[in-house]
């Protein structure tokens, strides 16, 4: 046998050796257009998942702000009715010397209380609903893209 032909038979063993090799690797591990599809079913699966929690979050803080902005519209009503009332107590006092503009400038405090504590608590609402920013979705697409970073570099 020459040497060519004897190099070409070591070739052909070494390329069975090195197939089954390489056939036993590929089924522990996956190619890598299995990688890649994996990849994509995984990244599609994410993102669907972070918009609905961006939409869950939006809809909680809508809803807080609609509280809010109601609560502040109900202490504006009564803010108005508790000027009216003082007008009122100014305009009994002005028109008799008998003490019913005192009842009235009772009442007026008393709606003016009232419409302090709803504008207090309306004012909370607000800020706890603004700014109208899903922060938790956008925390969460922080941190995926920080983990598959992180993997892509290892």
């Amino acid at each position: 046998m020459s040497h060519v032909a004897a190099t070409r038979a070591a070739d052909r063993s070494a390329d069975r050796v090195t197939g089954r090799v390489a056939d036993r690797v590929a089924e522990r591990e996956p190619s890598t257009a299995e990688l890649v599809q994996r990849l994509s079913e995984q990244v599609s699966r994410l993102a669907r998942d972070e918009m609905r929690l961006a939409a869950a979050e939006m809809r909680t803080k809508g809803k807080r702000v609609g509280a809010g902005a109601g609560l502040l519209g109900g202490a504006g009503v009564l803010a108005w009715f508790g000027l009216m009332g003082v007008l009122a107590g100014l305009v009994l006092l002005l028109a008799t010397v008998m003490p019913a503009w005192l009842a009235a400038f009772v009442v007026a405090v008393g709606v003016f209380v009232v419409a302090g504590v709803l504008a207090l608590v309306g004012r909370k609402q607000i800020d706890r609903g603004t700014p109208p920013v899903p922060e938790e979705a956008i925390a969460g697409v922080k941190e995926d893209i920080a983990t598959v970073s992180e993997r892509a570099h290892r």
